[in-house]
């Protein structure tokens, strides 16, 4: 019987729903926080139970005191670049107050351990040195980096004053099975959506912008070695190098199997134009390196939209 007590906060969404899945083959005891904002309850594990609440509520506090959890994996949040310039208020409210208010829900019960979900590709802005490793300066270029990165100083602070561990994951553009195609990390599951129905992607900018990709596996993996390892720890999880636009268009579109073309359209505000993490303390601190590669990880999602298309699945 499952002992072990786990909160995952946005475990409908698409990297929770992963985590949570593998949580339950662990042998976790799992509840889901997620106010189905951008989480698909379909998403969810039969086996976890579901609380349609929004971290901002009060009612955490009455979750956390029902199911006393000894880690909670912190996804939920208000992840959009775009969004986040255009309504900072909102952003900082969703990502900095609803995370506080989930600290203090876990403060009552003694929680042992929070592992943040935060944003390598939008907390250093347009960094001088590519890939970007922990230790350069944070210059965040829009709202949503800004607010990821207070979280951050929080979880420090309660360590201090309440000896509340926690470790810090700095995700990458993560893709795979599941993936909304919403907002611009999402754009794997764009292109292959469009090109399955026979639709035109759109990129934003001239096809040049690079991101930092890893399948959703491999992130997965990050967390659980994150629930024995990295206490105390900021981590950045990626491969390394930059992935131009234009490749990860050509990349769906060899998957797809189609003759597809893009049209390009203004860059978005607010976006970071290269990015790239140095994981090379993740590898140290939790023995953790990316193992799918680009190639097989689109080939993985695109096969995994076909059949979500053709009514195949639907999870």
């Amino acid at each position: 019987m499952a002992t072990r007590k786990v909160i995952v906060t946005g475990g409908a969404g698409f990297i929770g729903s992963h985590i949570c899945d593998q949580l339950i083959e662990r042998d976790f005891a799992v509840a889901v926080i997620d106010d189905l904002s951008t989480g698909k309850r379909q998403n969810l594990p039969p086996d976890a139970r579901f609380y349609h609440t929004d971290i901002r509520d009060q009612a955490v506090s009455e979750i956390f005191a029902e199911e006393k959890p000894e880690y909670v994996f912190h996804l939920a949040a208000q992840m959009d670049v775009r969004k986040s310039v255009a309504d900072p208020a909102y952003d900082a409210e969703v990502n900095i107050g609803g995370t506080v208010n989930l600290l203090e829900a876990g403060r009552a019960v003694n929680l042992k351990k929070i592992i943040y979900a935060s944003t390598g590709g939008a907390i250093y802005g347009e960094p001088k040195h590519i890939p970007a490793s922990e230790n350069i300066p944070v210059e965040p270029l829009c709202p949503y980096g800004i607010s990821k990165h207070t979280v951050e100083h929080y979880l420090e602070l309660y360590r201090k004053l309440y000896g509340m561990n926690y470790t810090v994951l700095r995700f990458p553009n993560v893709y795979g099975p599941r993936q909304d195609p919403h907002g611009e990390a999402g754009v794997v599951a764009i292109f292959a959506r469009l090109m399955l129905s026979g639709k035109q992607p759109k990129i934003f900018g001239d096809g040049t912008k690079t991101r930092d990709y890893v399948y959703v596996e491999d992130i997965v993996e990050a967390n659980m070695r994150a629930l024995e390892g990295g206490d105390g720890a900021v981590l950045n999880l990626g491969w390394g190098e930059q992935v131009t636009d234009q490749q990860i268009f050509d990349g769906v579109r060899d998957a797809v199997g189609c003759s597809s073309t893009p049209e390009y359209a203004p860059k978005r505000l607010g976006e970071v134009g290269h990015i790239a993490l140095d994981a090379s303390l993740a590898r140290k601190v939790l023995g953790w390196e990316p193992r799918i590669s680009l190639h097989e990880g689109l080939r993985r999602a695109v096969q995994f939209y076909r059949r979500l298309s053709a009514g195949e699945i639907t999870r």
